[in-house]
């Protein structure tokens, strides 16, 4: 039984350690908290290989080069329930260069309030609901997207972090502004 997540916008997200397929193609362990100081976008998907994923992950692929472009400060993690094996096969063939995490057991699945009852033509099945996560380089959620369509998802992310960034800067002129009225 999934337990109910602690997760809340605002509050420190939850860290985990998992096995991961890295940006290279090589297996190592990926622990949440190894980030600080960068952006995080944490997607969860059902499946590799299947038509909406492939598609959700190639939006993040793509993204990638944005967010290097714009030196934005942040990683992309992708996360299912599938072995590494098949991360590695999945990222290969469409040249998926951020890791993706196998949480074979669902435990972070659970941690994030992800792993749920479906159904499909008729079928109840557990499995895991499509949802985003953004952390901010402090490890706090920011922003989340459960449930969502694929389509301009990836874009949606990519702005929510260009719009931190730029909250940060204005507070940033702010408090600077306020030392220099002070000298």
């Amino acid at each position: 039984m999934p337990r109910k997540p602690t997760l809340q916008v605002g509050r420190k997200a939850p860290d985990f350690e998992l096995p991961a397929i890295g940006a290279e193609g090589d297996a190592d362990k990926v622990k949440l908290s190894r980030y600080r100081g960068r952006k995080v976008v944490l997607f969860f998907y059902p499946k590799d290989s299947t038509p909406a994923c492939t598609q959700e992950s190639c939006d993040f692929r793509d993204a990638t080069a944005i967010i290097r472009n714009e030196n934005l400060n942040t990683v992309i993690l992708g996360i299912s329930a599938n072995d590494l094996k098949s991360h590695r096969k999945f990222a290969d063939k469409y040249e998926l260069r951020y890791p993706l995490l196998a949480d074979v057991d669902h435990k972070v699945c659970d941690l994030y309030g992800v792993w749920q009852e479906k159904q499909l033509y008729g079928r109840t099945y557990m499995g895991i609901v499509r949802s985003t996560f953004l952390i901010d380089e402090n490890g706090k959620l920011v922003r989340e997207w459960r449930n969502l369509k694929v389509k301009g998802h990836a874009d949606e992310v990519v702005s929510a972090i260009r719009g931190l960034n730029k909250r940060r800067r204005t507070v940033s002129a702010r408090l600077d502004a306020a030392k220099a009225a002070k000298l």
